[in-house]
């Protein structure tokens, strides 16, 4: 009896060996897994990662980390929209137990690792509105459980993989608004399809149509071509559009041009792909003699009648300026005058379409700020960079001849900027049906320093980053105001005029100049009369006077107080921000008072020098305030900002210097 009982403790100690064991060691991998992502992030903001210790084995209990019941697999990852920024790392793929993950709305970067496609399990995939690249990897077609997979608001390039097709338990696929190429079908085979949408292949090939359990599809927004597969017209035609497919039931294609097909060939609006061929038997219609004569003698009316006109109207004009003036009444009764220009302003700037950019942006759905006087959208140029599209809010009978005429020379005004700290724009779209004034610029994806500052986490904005985008500033209006001829001047320099990218390099954007000119334009209208002179005198007599180059160099050091203080130039507390800061600034020991409270890493000599450049800057007497030239200067021998001081800011910032390589 003895005997056994010991035999069957020995059965259950073996037993527990086997059933234990494995799984431990199994849940240490899966440990150094999640270790692995963690270290692959370089930016946490919301400090979602905090708890994930290296000395705690027990993952369950961490942030976005889900277990099964026996909490000996982790069998979930979602972070979604906790606004963490690295890589994926390619480790993920030991979590083998994994049946969702879920990455959503963050600002994860570089290629996706095949790894994942390890991932057996996986019944969830959800990567989108992220800032992912590069080819979606054909490993993915081994997740056979895959249920969802959402790639959707991302910069994934190449094609469709033909491994896709494995995925027969797909209900939900979205790679829409990405820059995918080829055809929605991977391969091109021969297929007849049933009234239940079931296929017989007659090759060995293999396509999307096997997705008999598909019910969501979406791949608009890409650069895909051919034609919409027969066994997924019941998917709605939105899943299609701003693609360049040549389909006549396809429609919102890009143009042509975009997709870079011959002219000629169309691909938008459900129109035709080839040019039509004409009838071969079209007989025509034979009219009697006496109606031919009576059209010859009207038509040959109209041409002495047109031409009597233009002699009249040649003689009245000779000697007079290019500017025409054609007068009607708009709706609230008051004279406007319109205006044709003669093109040589803009003679030397790009200029989009409206059918372009509402395709790069999404039938303009895609807006990221606005004001009462212009919309902001955000796009996609078919060659990859991104772009930034300002939309005047204006109607056609609002429109009046000093707003065109501004228009046209601010866009050649701002043309001329070519600095690593300005906006760069690319060009303007300029159409009348409907009416649009739009201008577009290069998208600079990290928002604007006032969001940042205000709005954004405080760990984001190191001191070292502060003084980049300081000196970076500084930089740049030395630009504007000693390197172009005449100067540029920013109508409001403001924290909400400095855009940043990626690596926080800050870039000078003039958007708050429409402000100033719309408020105006009732007031202006009258300068312009049906006189002469030339086009030159007359943009002169409407422009707004010369703003004065110092009050960019005051507001240039208010904005230093808002960087390193975090303060609104006039907040509840203290009122106004220059005022309470004088107090300060003349007193060098209590200069740390200015500092943001959050601020870590603060270099002493440096903010000396920030702070003497600010008293400068903000003298009451005009006259006493050095020039940018000379505040670029102290900045530039004042701070440093070399590949060292990166090093030196952060043990992460190396992959930072790698992206911007």
């Amino acid at each position: 009896m003895r005997l056994n009982l010991f035999r069957i403790l020995l059965l259950v100690v073996f037993l527990g060996g086997i059933l234990f064991f494995p799984a431990e060691s199994l849940m240490h991998q899966e440990v150094v897994a999640l270790l692995a992502f963690k270290r692959a992030i370089i930016e946490d903001p919301l400090a979602v990662l905090s708890d994930w210790n290296a000395q705690d084995r027990e993952p369950c209990d961490w942030f976005g980390v889900g277990c099964g019941r026996t909490q000996s697999h982790v069998i979930s990852l979602n972070l979604s929209r906790t606004s963490l920024k690295g890589f994926l790392a390619p480790e993920l793929g030991m979590l083998n137990s994994l049946q969702e993950l879920i990455l959503d709305h963050n600002l994860v970067f570089g290629t996706i690792p095949k790894q994942i496609g390890m991932l057996t399990n996986l019944t969830v995939l959800d990567l989108s509105v992220n800032r992912l690249a590069g080819p979606i990897p054909s490993e993915l077609g081994n997740l056979n459980t895959i249920t969802k997979i959402n790639l959707h608001f991302n910069g994934l390039t190449g094609s469709i993989p033909l491994e896709f097709s494995k995925l027969v338990n797909l209900v939900e696929l979205r790679l829409d608004r990405n820059r995918l190429v080829g055809p929605i079908l991977p391969t091109a085979v021969s297929y007849q399809i049933d009234h239940n949408r079931s296929i017989n292949n007659n090759s060995h090939g293999t396509n999307l149509c096997q997705f008999p359990r598909l019910k969501i599809g979406d791949f608009s927004y890409n650069f895909l071509v051919g034609k919409i597969p027969s066994c997924l017209n019941y998917l709605p035609g939105s899943s299609f559009q701003g693609n360049c497919l040549q389909d006549e039931h396809a429609a919102l294609q890009r143009s042509p041009q975009i997709c870079g097909f011959p002219n000629g060939y169309g691909v938008s609006n459900g129109t035709s792909r080839h040019p039509s061929k004409k009838p071969r038997h079209h007989q025509k219609i034979q009219q009697p003699e006496w109606v031919v004569i009576i059209e010859i003698c009207i038509v040959f009316s109209l041409i002495v009648f047109i031409i009597t006109l233009a002699t009249i109207a040649c003689i009245k004009v000779k000697r007079k300026s290019n500017i025409h003036f054609l007068w009607r009444r708009n709706s609230y009764w008051k004279e406007r005058i319109t205006i044709a220009l003669d093109g040589k302003m803009l003679k030397d700037v790009n200029s989009y379409s409206r059918q372009e950019l509402q395709i790069a942006c999404e039938d303009f759905s895609n807006i990221i700020g606005s004001s009462p006087d212009i919309v902001v959208y955000k796009g996609t140029k078919k060659d990859g960079p991104e772009i930034a599209v300002i939309s005047l809010c204006n109607l056609e009978d609002q429109w009046t001849n000093y707003l065109e005429l501004h228009f046209q020379s601010k866009v050649a005004d701002m043309a001329r900027l070519n600095h690593e700290n300005t906006g760069k724009l690319l060009g303007y779209c300029k159409e009348n049906n409907p009416f649009s004034r739009m201008l577009v610029f290069d998208y600079a994806s990290n928002g604007t320093l006032y969001e940042h500052l205000h709005y954004g986490e405080g760990c984001q904005l190191t001191w070292f980053r502060r003084m980049k985008i300081s000196l970076g500033i500084a930089l740049g209006l030395r630009y504007l105001h000693t390197e172009l001829h005449p100067p540029f001047i920013i109508s409001e320099l403001n924290s909400s005029a400095v855009y940043l990218t990626e690596d926080f390099t800050a870039k000078l954007v003039d958007f708050e100049c429409w402000k100033t000119v719309l408020s105006k334009s009732e007031k202006s209208s009258g300068l312009i009369s049906s006189g002469g002179g030339s086009i030159h005198n007359l943009v002169g007599s409407i422009e707004e006077p010369q703003l004065d180059v110092q009050s960019n160099i005051f507001g240039f050091g208010v904005l230093l107080l808002e960087v390193i203080s975090r303060k609104q130039p006039f907040f509840k507390d203290g009122g106004c921000l220059v005022e309470w800061a004088a107090e300060y600034l003349q007193k060098p020991d209590e200069i740390w008072k200015l500092v943001d409270p959050d601020l870590k890493d603060v270099k002493a000599e440096e903010l000396a020098v920030i702070c003497s450049v600010v008293s400068l800057c903000i003298d009451p007497d005009p006259s006493k305030r050095p020039s940018m030239q000379i505040i670029a200067a102290v900045l530039e021998n004042g701070i440093d900002i070399s590949a060292a001081a990166v090093l030196k800011d952060s043990p992460l910032a190396w992959a930072e210097l790698a992206l911007a390589s």
